[in-house]
């Protein structure tokens, strides 16, 4: 009926969608109220947007005092994301994409931008990034902003070959290197123009992450660049380290990975319980392996006497209680471990996809750890929700480092 919408043009105007029916307004009405109101048990997406929803606007402090605070407050994926997106939008910081045309970024950039979760900065020519919006039904928000690789190449060509000076890098080799986005985010990055940079929907990790080796640098204390996970299970947040960065670590290196997750867990609200993960629990077995996870282990705790830590750990003696009283009743970690951290890069890598794939789990990262500044690989496959995430990561992670 026209009336109906003019009386509703406003709402159009806004981007109300409307739903138009055959049938009057009596019986509409009718029917609206004999829809069920249920969640289809497979319909996953409105399940966890709800539960979102909810975790968003519980009363932590009225429910404690309802029910009193338990011994120990598990962290619940819904939580734990729904304080992502209000830590990222309280540090209010600049996010470079170097893949700035690929029409998830935009999405992504795009949402982040409107809900302020960050200022968001896509490397891209904008006549480009304008067709993908067009052509994807993307709205553009306000103050994001997109620059034109081709106009700011130049600027970086000085500061790079200072930067790299000592491996006699030259201007035509830095120009060169520099048709490459992600060297010219890195060096946005370098130069602190942006605080954080997110790659890897199209880009390899390798070629996200070799030049912030080469132009970041590690962070001061750090010898190493290692990563986690952020595994989202059913009813807690569990850390996997490392997964994607070192092959083989030796037991000092195995002692920093450690050290470096226990702190990224503090920095995320998880109380860090760290297992070292080996084939063999407590004095149950010795050899080359078993050994460095024990050196590792006893390395982590002498440098940071404090933390919960405890190694060899079976995996399934680190993450279940009645495991852990069979296998290491006096340990401190096993049975209620946080953070997982694995003797090589083969364990981590098989163990995190396997879990992944089989638990029904959804997992967060990697987020690189040790760098001077945050850089963070996406996961291959990654949709729209992983890039806003793990911009999120990287904002707090810049949060924490200012």
């Amino acid at each position: 009926d026209p009336r109906i919408m003019e009386l509703c043009r406003g709402a159009l105007q806004a981007g109300l969608p409307v739903l138009s029916v055959s049938t009057g307004s009596y019986d509409t009405a009718n029917q609206l109220n004999q829809l069920n109101k249920e969640i289809p048990i497979d319909d996953r997406e409105r399940a966890e947007t709800i539960t979102d929803f909810v975790a968003g606007h519980l009363d932590a402090k009225w429910l404690h005092q309802q029910c009193g605070t338990p011994r120990e407050m598990r962290l619940s994926p819904a939580v734990f994301r729904y304080q992502l997106i209000q830590r990222a939008q309280l540090a209010n910081k600049r996010i470079v994409l170097p893949e700035g045309s690929e029409p998830l970024t935009i999405q992504a950039a795009a949402i982040c931008q409107a809900r302020g979760i960050a200022r968001c900065v896509l490397l891209a020519k904008p006549e480009e990034v304008y067709a993908v919006a067009q052509a994807q039904g993307i709205e553009l928000p306000p103050g994001l902003e997109i620059l034109d690789p081709d106009l700011i190449r130049e600027r970086y060509i000085a500061p790079m070959v200072e930067l790299r000076k000592n491996k006699s890098l030259n201007a035509p080799m830095a120009e060169q290197q520099l048709e490459d986005t992600v060297v010219i985010g890195t060096m946005m990055l370098a130069l602190d123009e942006v605080d954080g940079l997110v790659s890897g929907v199209i880009h390899s990790t390798a070629n996200t992450i070799r030049p912030a080796l080469q132009l970041i640098k590690t962070a001061p204390g750090c010898t190493l660049v290692s990563s986690v996970f952020f595994m989202l299970f059913a009813e807690q947040v569990l850390m996997y380290g490392d997964c994607i960065m070192n092959p083989h670590p030796t037991a000092t290196e195995l002692a920093e990975i450690a050290l470096q997750s226990a702190n990224s867990a503090v920095a995320f609200g998880i109380a860090p319980r760290v297992a070292m993960i080996s084939y063999s629990s407590g004095e149950s077995a010795s050899g080359e392996e078993v050994e460095k996870v024990r050196e590792a282990t006893q390395l982590a705790h002498r440098s940071q006497s404090d933390l919960l830590i405890d190694g060899p750990l079976q995996y399934d003696a680190a993450a279940n209680e009645d495991v852990a009283r069979q296998l290491a009743p006096n340990s401190p970690v096993a049975g209620r471990a946080t953070v997982f951290v694995f003797p090589d890069l083969n364990t981590g890598n098989t163990t995190y996809k396997a879990v992944q794939r089989s638990a029904d789990c959804v997992s967060l990262g990697p987020m690189l750890q040790g760098l001077r500044k945050p850089v963070n690989d996406l996961p291959r496959g990654a949709q729209v929700d992983d890039i806003v995430y793990t911009i999120a990561l990287t904002a707090i992670q810049a949060d924490n480092l200012s």
